[in-house]
């Protein structure tokens, strides 16, 4: 294809109607399910309909890599200059009678167009809800319990989810890009689970509970480390490299095979190629895969060692929980990802347990506070009946 038509813009005012259509149901439902309640209430409600969508978008997104159809419809925003696969079936199904595997066939096709209508629905949902809070504020109309400017950097963060997901596909799945779009996608859920804890918050749903300061820095670092591994999988996934090993815990045989870390971690480079230009090699790939492997160990331990600090506290006991059973999650689907040669739904499944994690800590972080000093339970009933 010819660089001048990886853009064409002709069918964007129909995807943007497409995309409104799609967001059109749960706008519906928000509003009939909280016409008569506070304003904040319904914002909050439509926070957490977009979180729960944005998320379905994440899982859709991990499946439509995955099947190898990010370039099922080589050009952006449309499919060849159509709205649809259908308008494009002429050009697909010459592409797929040259190439019968792909990458563009009828079927991989509509995932990415698929991907495309969710994304361009959660992008219509952020903005109302960033205009609605914008107008609230400015009409003071039952008052609204969360900045507007939580909304908005929310709604230029999809934009620029929206321009990695261009480059995405014009730029061949390139796969520092790749990886930086998975990376936004969870930067959005954590934006959208901040607002709805402020929300929950402000109507005395959820409390915020005093950590020791030592408790929520290790949140903190775990966190921050959780962060890093699924930058290192994400570059694991658009780099095809699950397969250079494939037993545990050994890989090839060995419990430290041929490696080529530089090669490896060459970040601007083609999809397949190395920091030379030349085919990625295998020792590339094997340090790819085992650095991510190596990391999941840390990770799997500061979580663990995470969800039994929480435990200790009543009120976040349900986190707890949550990252507890999340990291045995992503332990499992991690190793049958090796073990049972990359089988889809456990793929799928470990990237929605990463953002599952990505979500569980930001609301364990957004619903603490530190405390200088322990604070036990006598202490607050005390500070309770005295209030």
């Amino acid at each position: 294809m010819d660089a001048q038509n990886l853009y064409n813009l002709s069918p964007t005012l129909r995807l943007m109607i497409v995309g409104l259509l799609v967001a059109l149901g749960p706008l519906a439902w928000v509003w009939l399910r909280s016409q008569n309640a506070p304003v904040a209430h319904r914002l909050r409600v439509l926070t957490l309909v977009t979180l729960f969508l944005t998320f379905d978008l994440v899982l859709f997104g991990a499946f439509t890599r995955l099947t190898d159809s990010g370039l099922g419809c080589p050009d952006w925003p449309g499919c060849y200059g159509s709205a649809s696969p259908s308008g494009a079936h002429v050009e697909i199904s010459k592409a797929q009678a040259e190439m019968p595997t792909g990458p563009v066939t009828h079927g991989k096709a509509w995932i990415e167009m698929i991907h495309r209508y969710l994304a361009t629905g959660v992008g219509v949902l952020i903005l109302t809800l960033a205009v609605t809070t914008w107008l609230q504020r400015k009409h003071n109309q039952g008052g609204v319990p969360v900045s507007p400017w939580w909304p908005t950097v929310t709604l230029l963060w999809v934009c620029l989810q929206g321009a990695f997901g261009a480059l995405t596909v014009t730029m061949k799945l390139f796969p520092v890009i790749v990886t930086l779009h998975l990376l936004g996608g969870l930067v959005l859920l954590a934006l959208l689970e901040a607002q709805s804890v402020r929300y929950a918050q402000a109507a005395g749903e959820r409390p915020v509970v005093p950590l020791q300061a030592g408790t929520r820095f290790f949140l903190m670092a775990t966190f921050a480390l959780l962060w890093l591994q699924i930058a290192l999988g994400g570059w694991v996934s658009t780099n095809y490299a699950v397969l250079a090993c494939s037993d545990f815990p050994s890989c090839q045989n060995s419990l430290w095979p041929a490696m080529d870390f530089k090669q490896g971690f060459t970040l601007w480079r083609e999809l397949g190629a190395g920091h030379d230009g030349e085919n990625i090699s295998f020792q590339a790939l094997t340090a790819i895969h085992y650095v991510h492997r190596l990391m999941a160990y840390a990770v799997f331990a500061a979580l663990l060692a995470l969800a039994f600090a929480l435990r200790r506290s009543h009120a976040l006991r349900g986190y707890a929980r949550w990252v507890a059973g999340l990291a045995l999650l992503q332990a499992a689907t991690g190793l049958s990802n090796v073990v049972l040669g990359w089988p889809l739904l456990a793929a799928v499944l470990h990237t929605g347990g990463a953002g599952a994690l990505v979500v569980t800590l930001t609301g364990a972080l957004f619903s603490s506070r530190s405390a200088q000093s322990p604070v036990s339970a006598s202490k607050l009933q005390a500070s309770r009946l005295s209030a």
